[in-house]
């Protein structure tokens, strides 16, 4: 099974629309075929980004809801204990949870919307993938 993690706008994009690879990714992982890895800060990024009043409006969906959506999700996970920190590695500071739960997990791909925001993760032998080509992999 492949083991991954996801940077938060493929959450953000799942949630926002169920015709996109992103979708498609969160439903391999709800059917177990995929496993994603995640730290403890990298999940409580995703529950506040998809708490935010901006998100809410957009995928409809309640803070109870998400409450329990992410409590079905952290089921899901592998949990990732992050003992090296990489930084600075990237551009964006937030991006830095991501990759370093990459990395200290030995995911098999990071799967996010910005690969140019990750590219410095080649230097470390991380696949970044975009939803589409990790799907396209997994065939």
């Amino acid at each position: 099974m492949k083991r991954i993690v996801l940077d938060t706008n493929i959450f953000v994009a799942g949630l926002r629309s169920r015709n996109g690879a992103s979708f498609a990714l969160l439903r391999l992982i709800a059917l177990r075929q995929v496993k994603p890895l995640v730290s403890t800060a990298l999940f409580l990024e995703y529950e506040a980004v998809l708490k935010r009043p901006e998100q809410l409006a957009i995928h409809g969906f309640s803070v109870t809801e998400i409450d329990r959506m992410m409590g079905e999700f952290a089921a899901l996970c592998e949990p990732v204990d992050v003992h090296f920190l990489w930084r600075p590695q990237l551009a964006d500071i937030q991006d830095e949870m991501v990759l370093e739960a990459a990395i200290n997990g030995r995911a098999d791909a990071l799967v996010t919307h910005n690969l140019r925001d990750f590219a410095p993760a080649a230097r470390f032998g991380m696949p970044v993938l975009t939803p589409a080509a990790f799907l396209e992999g997994t065939k």
